[in-house]
């Protein structure tokens, strides 16, 4: 895809990890800019299948403006334009019951970060969106104006554990007595005052990561999606999951490690855990120096591959 949409982090070790064989069936749940799955296809040389997910209008659009740079792919790619929370039923639309690989890379495309329209980022003063679908209802600004101050705390502090959620909470509901927060600039005028001088950029990404997790629906999407993978997973099949912060790292390492979501561990006779997934690397995996000298955004990247037993 086009250099500038996203630069795939982890790319190597990540398709690398799902071990890709001749006639194999694989899917990347997050195709974004295409970076994963033109490596995956490559490798593929049109003797597979490859199933790319993004429910983002303008992934599908850079996708069918760019899908030359694949070659000849209609025999061994079909894009998805859904969510990764609905992947099995896709998949069942498409006659795949079970598949050798999944790839997840949850980090949000660079594309969105660098966007000065659609409110990601608090650089650009844009309506208050954040969707990753465009056909979704809900926007960062209905957020902000219709939940009390009891939720908008929770979701502060549950999803960018900001310490002082009660009082960023408590601020935004006075400011929007006074007038709805429709734009970045809005909520940031709000936010700043909560910003702590040597570390502004930090207080408020956390701010902006949890109402685009809340916007997104993206915590119960991802536990929807890795249950799903157990289910699609052949015998042997890889799980390839990059994550970028605690909230969805733990998800993941607590699917690998137990089978479930929340960590909660099912033993046999002899005291030892029954899980469906053996880790494949016991140490995560994450950006060399040079990597993330040339893409600062890999910084937080985690990568871990557990394998269907």
């Amino acid at each position: 895809m086009a250099e500038d949409y996203h630069i795939p982090v982890l790319l190597n070790q990540s398709v690398d990890a799902l071990n890709v064989c001749n006639g194999g069936v694989y899917v990347d749940a997050t195709f974004g800019g295409g970076g994963h799955s033109k490596e995956i296809l490559r490798r593929i040389k049109g003797n597979g299948m490859l199933y790319g997910f993004d429910q983002d209008l303008e992934a599908y659009e850079n996708f069918i403006h760019e899908r030359d740079i694949y070659g000849d792919i209609d025999n061994s790619f079909q894009f998805v334009r859904s969510n990764f929370r609905f992947m099995g039923n896709f998949l069942k639309f498409y006659g795949v019951e079970k598949v050798d690989g999944i790839l997840a890379d949850l980090g949000v495309s660079s594309r969105h970060f660098d966007s000065d329209t659609r409110g990601f980022s608090f650089r650009f003063d844009a309506p208050l969106d954040m969707r990753m679908n465009q056909k979704a209802e809900v926007t960062a600004a209905d957020v902000l104006n219709a939940y009390d101050e009891k939720r908008l705390a929770d979701i502060f502090f549950l999803y960018g554990e900001m310490k002082n959620s009660r009082k960023v909470a408590e601020a935004i509901v006075r400011k929007r007595k006074n007038g709805k927060l429709l734009t970045v600039g809005d909520l940031v005028s709000t936010l700043e005052p909560f910003c702590k001088q040597q570390r502004a950029k930090k207080d408020m990404a956390k701010a902006f990561q949890a109402l685009r997790i809340e916007v997104n629906q993206e915590m119960q999407a991802l536990k929807e999606m890795l249950n799903g993978a157990e289910r699609l997973l052949k015998t042997g099949g890889r799980l390839v999951v990059i994550t970028y912060h605690s909230l969805e790292d733990r998800m993941v390492k607590n699917l690998m490690r137990t089978g479930n979501c929340e960590g909660d561990e099912q033993k046999d006779f002899y005291g030892n855990v029954v899980s469906p997934f053996v880790p494949v690397n016991r140490k995560v995996v994450t950006p060399d120096d040079e990597e993330m000298q040339r893409n600062p955004r890999s910084r937080s990247a985690k990568l871990r591959v557990a394998e269907r037993i």
